[in-house]
């Protein structure tokens, strides 16, 4: 599936400015991490997964990761694209385990990227260039802040991965420097 037609289902789905850059957001994170975790070849498809993470929330908050695989399969898409996008919703709504490092990648990242943004917009300088570590790390805290980003969700994602939540949170940060501003 090209980039393209993941953006013609997507925005088939999804209208919602919010929802567009969040896909977007995650897009480019994944294809960050492709290249970081030497998957480079597979940077696309990385990215791709990523946009289409969230195929179905806009229009099926309640089938969330369900909806998309049928939606998915109806449109003959690559069933590792299914399996990978469902996975994000493990042990919330469907019991697809990540299992590829993309996989857990997307699980991990997909949550903590919300709550970076959060923390950006909350900053003077409105900018992921100027961020630190130790200011996510202060607003993750505070359970009331962003509170729709489970932090469950980060630190099981980390763990999948086998990183420590401040290497996840100083790695996504640097994958949000490389587009974002």
């Amino acid at each position: 599936m090209t980039r393209e037609q993941a953006w013609n289902l997507l925005t088939e789905y999804n209208q919602e400015a919010f929802h567009l850059e969040h896909a977007q957001i995650v897009e480019k994170t994944m294809m960050y991490f492709a290249e970081k975790l030497g998957y480079g070849d597979e940077k696309d498809f990385w990215g791709v997964v990523g946009l289409l993470h969230d195929l179905d929330f806009e229009q099926y908050p309640e089938e969330h990761c369900i909806k998309s695989q049928e939606i998915m399969r109806e449109k003959g898409v690559d069933e590792r694209i299914i399996h990978a996008t469902a996975s994000h919703g493990y042990g919330l709504g469907v019991d697809i385990e990540p299992e590829h490092e993309m996989e857990k990648v997307l699980y991990a990242i997909d949550e903590l990227t919300g709550l970076i943004g959060a923390v950006v917009i909350m900053r003077p300088s409105k900018s992921v260039q100027d961020l630190e570590l130790k200011s996510v790390k202060k607003k993750y805290k505070s359970k009331g802040f962003a509170a729709g980003c489970s932090r469950e969700v980060i630190e099981r994602g980390a763990d999948m991965l086998g990183w420590t939540l401040d290497d996840l949170i100083a790695q996504t940060i640097e994958a949000l420097r490389t587009f974002q501003d």
